[in-house]
């Protein structure tokens, strides 16, 4: 594996970073870095100017509207666009559902649903958690029941991020009851406003508002929303969970904490002019926190070089979730201590504290949410190692 870029994509990465310095709203990053929530249209218009610029769906391949990029020009993407401080892109529409619409969805499906999460234009959200279904999701009891071409939809689901951005949900639902839970799941898509939906905030520890619960009565929407056969919902999940598992990895927005961190270390206490990262401690910490995100590089380029050597990120993208998590987490607690030190303080750590210490608890859920870590363990020693 050669860890050196070739010169196109170099130049394919100034490319990139002239566009987001020239061309991309400031305003919008400027609030981004602000630490500020950004309003349901605010994240319209940072989507819609990359889907602008063909630069949305930036992993999907050339028959379905992406730029039809090599993987390292994918990455390279990925790393300017953490290093622009651009809001980062919400998953759910072109990272998630796209690529299972167009694997397994009609081509009615496709001409109606892709070009809007291509260019930005329509939001999605992703319905899988329920009260009592989490990391073991196949236990979910949320209903489809088929009626003269319509399904009747109950139940509901929770932690769904950014439902309330979203025009559409895209479900896992259960249409019969067979002897293995994994099977009578079908994959169905429904429009956020339809009658009988409802969606709740939920706000967190850390004062944002991202998770909702979506609760739905009697919802209706036609046979022609469900994507693929009736009863694969849960292999299209698995294919599916592959893409959002190392997704998680943002190596770029991970330098960037890092470089916070260090900044924040190097300035003196108002009180005694120490510095934090005169502290042994601290700076092994820190050292080891930016190990840990080499490494955490370096699995994800052999992910993704398997990938596009006509692989698949399959089971191998546990190890992705379970690293990217855990150094974030690491990093995060970096911050408190970086944060806490020099409480007080007029400069860098003063103005940044309230969001650092808000980065560190949203950061508590990441070994949780996408499947717990223990969850992925057990995916790993059993369909990757074949213990």
């Amino acid at each position: 594996m050669d860890l050196v870029f070739p010169p196109h994509v170099e130049d394919f990465r100034r490319e990139v970073r002239s566009w987001f310095a020239r061309d991309f709203p400031a305003d919008i990053i400027a609030k981004y870095k602000s630490g500020q929530p950004l309003t349901t249209a605010e994240v319209r218009r940072s989507e819609m100017a990359l889907g602008a610029k063909g630069w949305l769906a930036s992993a999907w391949p050339k028959e379905h509207g992406g730029p039809g990029w090599s993987i390292e020009e994918q990455y390279v993407f990925d790393e300017e666009l953490e290093r622009a401080g651009v809001p980062t892109v919400t998953p759910m529409g072109v990272v998630y559902v796209g690529p299972v619409i167009y694997t397994f969805g009609s081509e009615e499906q496709k001409a109606r649903w892709l070009p809007g999460i291509r260019d930005g234009s329509v939001g999605w959200a992703q319905g899988y958690s329920e009260p009592g279904a989490g990391s073991d999701l196949a236990s979910l009891e949320f209903s489809a029941e088929l009626k003269d071409g319509t399904y009747v939809l109950n139940g509901h689901k929770i932690w769904t991020s950014s439902a309330q951005h979203a025009d559409w949900i895209f479900l896992l639902a259960r249409t019969s009851r067979r002897e293995k839970k994994q099977e009578g799941i079908s994959f169905i898509c429904c429009p956020t406003n339809a009658p009988g939906v409802t969606v709740k905030p939920i706000v967190t520890i850390d004062g944002a508002h991202v998770l909702n619960e979506v609760l739905f009565e009697n919802a209706e929407v036609p046979e022609a929303n469900r994507i693929g056969e009736e009863g694969k919902g849960w292999t299209y999940s698995q294919y599916l969970l592959g893409f959002e598992r190392t997704s998680y990895a943002r190596i770029g927005g991970k330098r960037a904490m890092l470089r916070h961190v260090r900044a924040l270390a190097s300035i003196g206490s108002p009180a005694s002019n120490e510095r934090l990262m005169d502290d042994p401690g601290f700076a092994m910490r820190l050292a080891s926190a930016e190990i840990a995100v080499d490494g955490l590089e370096m699995t994800v380029f052999r992910i993704l070089s398997a990938a596009a050597s006509g692989g698949s990120l399959g089971d191998a993208a546990s190890t992705v979730k379970i690293l990217a998590t855990e150094t974030h987490q690491r990093i995060t607690e970096l911050f408190l201590d970086a944060a806490g030190a020099f409480m007080g303080h007029r400069g860098e750590s003063a103005g940044t504290a309230p969001r650092d210490v808000a980065s560190y608890f949203a950061g508590r859920a990441q070994s949780i949410y996408g499947g717990t870590n223990e969850i992925q363990k057990n995916i790993i020693a059993r369909k990757v190692l074949g213990l």
